[in-house]
């Protein structure tokens, strides 16, 4: 299979990009400033809620063919990581709201070419459920977090019906074989944080290529967790006491894994609503990520997880620069409400420069 190779010129840019995304920046600072009011104190604007905070090891595969072998994955070798696992809202609500959930993960100890203001020998991970982001661009992400943002002020319960449509959507439509990443968005299923695959959903740099990535469970102990199901009546923080739980007995173990972007009519760089076709390009596994039994919610560990430390995608290797509309959007409003959270807060924002850094 042939392959296409990053150039500069594969970003396509609106003409008005930047009024866009100063617009998300208002309206998500906004939306933060609500939630501020309402719970004193200021939580990330998007997958606030943690469910776990962990350590572990990330394990790049030996022997990979040339074109997976493309920047942090061209050396074989093992990278501690941290991961924290979270819901999606950007405030803190009971688990009746089951939206669309995160997975960010931190590699320490990578050299190289960082993008400019990365100072640290880090690289970021930020995934979340669903292959794709229904938003599709940055034009797109202003629609929709514009609605987001004026939701925010409704009672929980609101919240909860329009959460539990949505996934009643996705149930009807999977009778006839298809689905709604915009119902899976704000209605993900009552399914296990550690079942779930979670993707980059936009395409990033990979060396010389393009990819999108994902992590994907690979356990039996994780699958087995395939059938399981929250009952939010009994529970409202039940995701966060099934995750730790299974941490407490269990090893978790991700495969991250590359699609390789091969087909420019079907696989776009600045729509990252259109899924991929793993017909073109399936996705391969580059690496492992091993995250053995802890105390996935230490309160000191929770804290700098939670107040401290920053996920972000402009963390990163030159040579896994995110691209597309989406991405360049991310770039400036992850920075952006990180810098109003920490401010409000009066905490100290840290690039966290090594895994000794992570509190036990």
């Amino acid at each position: 299979m042939t392959y296409l190779r990053y150039t500069p010129g594969i970003e396509k840019p609106a003409a008005d990009e930047q009024k866009t995304i100063d617009g998300i920046i208002a309206g998500m600072t906004q939306q933060s400033e609500t939630v501020e009011r309402r719970e004193h104190h200021v939580v990330r604007a998007s997958h606030a809620k943690s469910s776990a905070c962990v350590t572990g090891e990330l394990t790049i595969a030996t022997g990979l063919p040339p074109e997976l072998a493309q920047g942090l994955f061209a050396t074989p070798g093992t990278h501690p990581v941290a991961v924290r696992f979270a819901q999606g809202p950007g405030e803190t609500l009971g688990d009746r709201v089951s939206t669309h959930r995160g997975m960010s993960i931190k590699v320490f100890d990578v050299p190289g070419e960082k993008l400019p203001g990365h100072a640290v020998d880090t690289q970021d991970f930020v995934l979340a459920t669903g292959t794709t982001f229904p938003s599709g661009t940055a034009a797109g992400f202003l629609r929709d977090g514009t609605v987001i943002g004026k939701s925010t002020g409704l009672p929980e319960g609101v919240k909860s019906a329009v959460s539990s449509t949505m996934r009643n959507l996705n149930r009807a439509l999977h009778a006839f074989g298809t689905e709604s990443a915009l119902a899976d968005f704000f209605g993900h299923p009552y399914s296990h944080p550690l079942a779930d695959s979670y993707f980059s959903q936009a395409p990033v740099r990979y060396g010389d290529y393009v990819a999108k990535l994902g992590a994907v469970p690979s356990t039996d102990s994780q699958r087995a967790l395939s059938e399981w199901r929250l009952d939010p009546h009994q529970d409202e923080d039940g995701f966060r006491h099934a995750t730790v739980a299974f941490f407490r007995e269990n090893e978790v173990v991700f495969e991250l894994k590359a699609q390789l972007w091969a087909d420019a009519e079907r696989q776009p760089i600045e729509d990252a609503s259109v899924d991929w076709p793993v017909s073109v390009s399936p996705y391969r596994t580059v690496a492992t990520l091993r995250l053995p039994r802890q105390d996935a919610y230490s309160p000191d560990r929770v804290r700098y997880f939670d107040e401290v430390m920053t996920f972000r995608p402009a963390h990163s290797l030159a040579a896994h620069q995110p691209l597309g509309s989406v991405m360049r959007a991310r770039l400036q409003v992850y920075r952006a409400l990180s810098d109003f959270r920490h401010r409000e807060n009066g905490v100290a924002a840290e690039d966290s420069v090594g895994i000794d850094r992570i509190p036990a």
